[in-house]
């Protein structure tokens, strides 16, 4: 496997994206995968104020403790143009956040932009904040990490 920089996207970055980030940053450890990383960002500014970003939303947090990850401390951040050349992946929750992701990058010449429930058959992950169904995220999130973690070491 060839090392693989992954940028996980959605809305705010506060609940689906930064939950992949962690959820695939563990897979990476626990497979001793260490030519893989993991980031995450927003298609959106609405958890920035004055260029500070808000930390994972609690429920959010909660969650993934739940499931015994660490959440370390983190602050959402917008995804920006000049990231495509940064990353090999970018992995979209939503089909909003692919059309979003377009339109931040202009195009998408490589077929970087994916959508997570893809690798496991399709569909979009859930928004948490509006469903407040944490649980249903967390399992959608952790079988498309899983799912993605194959998909790489199939290339």
């Amino acid at each position: 496997m060839r090392p693989a920089r992954i940028m996980f996207v959605c809305h705010g970055n506060i609940c689906r994206s930064p939950m992949a980030e962690i959820i695939f940053n563990d897979i990476i450890k626990r497979e001793r995968a260490y030519a893989l990383t993991a980031a995450s960002s927003a298609t959106s500014t609405e958890e920035i104020w004055n260029g500070i970003g808000n930390p994972i939303y609690p429920p959010a947090r909660r969650e993934l403790l739940l499931h015994g990850h660490t959440v370390p401390a983190r602050r959402a951040v917008q995804l920006g143009r000049d990231d495509y050349d940064k990353y090999d992946l970018f992995i979209g929750m939503d089909g909003r956040n692919i059309t979003n992701m377009h339109r931040i990058f202009g195009s998408d010449p490589e077929g970087k932009v994916r959508r997570l429930l893809d690798f496991v058959g399709g569909g979009d992950v859930a928004d948490p904040w509006y469903s407040g169904d944490f649980a249903t995220t967390y399992r959608d999130i952790s079988r498309g990490c899983e799912a993605l973690f194959r998909f790489l070491f199939e290339k």
